[in-house]
């Protein structure tokens, strides 16, 4: 039996995490683990968020961390509070070499980071010092990045802010979408970490400080953020917030036809070449709605999902508006637009839904 495989040798790891994304996360260092990598670790304990009403029946869950952890039979310590006493106490009689942080989702005191004897380890998902805060993805694919990534850093008590150890960038084709980019990341993560684990085990491992000046921040998604207005914003801004915001808080706009305006959430859109028809028609064209923003550009929608209904694919739509009109209601008009009737307003333009 090798060193790093002898039981004595093992390095203890406590990993903390809770939703899906570091679910995965969690398996992939469980697969490393059982393989002997990273120099030779086990999964020690598993430090998630206190079971929360999940879905649309409100249950009382477990997390997706706390579920898996059950699956391989690993302690799971659920503390309401990171700086808990109780909590604080079981972590140092456990003795761990590592903590690894995963989406954990608490601030993390000096007395815990005080614990492991070789610090702890956060699994970022943007390229560091960009897009400090809650939600990097989200926020990176907004902005239209080119690129993207994955960090690992060391964890100090000010947020994201600690030493670079490793670090991996991803081109961005400008069609992902938040949550699929966001579990490929901490997958990627994870494996980076592995990586890197035998350096820190020997002392060898050498972390970047980071620019602090370069530092941008990613802050907390907003339900009040997911409204569209096409008066507002061009096509390019629109569709960065539906790859964005998918999953949640999504993106939404309202489009009036048969008499009445209905909120409807965009699922998948692209942008559309050259400058639109003008005016606020909706219409179908190559299988996708295109809409026509104040500023001239075009939103390419190829799937949407109207209030109360499924998602659908934009012919589905076309034909539950039954031969009726579309167009898109400016937010600053909604009270007025819908209806068109005479004194209630009308939408500017009349153009009229065109078939394939």
């Amino acid at each position: 039996m090798s060193g790093s495989d002898s039981p004595a040798a093992r390095k203890k790891v406590v990993f903390l995490g809770t939703p899906d994304v570091a679910a995965h996360s969690l398996s992939l260092l469980l697969e490393a683990s059982s393989k002997g990598e990273g120099g030779g670790f086990d999964i020690s304990a598993v430090v998630t968020q206190p079971p929360a009403r999940t879905g649309r029946g409100k249950k009382v869950l477990p997390s997706a961390v706390h579920q898996l952890a059950d699956q391989h039979g690993l302690p799971v310590m659920v503390p309401e509070r990171a700086r808990d006493p109780e909590f604080l106490e079981a972590l140092r009689e456990l003795g761990p070499d590592l903590c690894i942080t995963a989406a954990y989702g608490q601030f993390l005191p000096q007395k815990f980071l005080d614990i492991p004897r070789h610090g702890t380890l956060n699994i970022h998902p943007s390229l560091l010092p960009k897009y400090r805060g809650a939600s990097p993805v989200q926020r990176c694919l907004q902005a239209g990045d080119a690129v993207t990534g994955v960090t690992i850093l060391f964890t100090e008590l000010k947020m994201d802010s600690g030493p670079v150890l490793r670090q991996r960038s991803r081109a961005l084709r400008g069609d992902e979408k938040a949550p699929a980019l966001l579990r490929e990341l901490f997958a990627d993560g994870a494996a980076a970490l592995v990586g890197a684990l035998p350096e820190v085990w020997d002392g060898s491992a050498q972390p970047v400080a980071q620019d602090d000046a370069q530092a941008t921040e990613a802050p907390k998604l907003d339900a009040a953020e997911a409204r569209c207005d096409f008066a507002k914003e061009g096509a390019r801004a629109i569709h960065n917030k539906v790859r964005a915001f998918a999953g949640w808080p999504g993106t939404w706009v309202r489009l009036a036809w048969g008499g009445r305006a209905t909120k409807v959430k965009l699922v998948t859109t692209a942008v559309g070449e050259g400058a639109g028809r003008g005016g606020r028609g909706v219409v179908l064209a190559g299988g996708a709605l295109e809409v026509t923003c104040r500023d001239g550009s075009v939103l390419r929608v190829l799937e949407v999902q109207p209030e109360g209904k499924r998602v659908m694919d934009a012919r589905s739509f076309v034909n539950g508006a039954r031969g009726a009109a579309v167009t898109w209601v400016d937010e600053e008009e909604e009270g007025e637009a819908g209806a068109g009737g005479e004194g209630e307003g009308r939408p500017l333009s009349q153009t009229e839904l065109v078939k394939e």
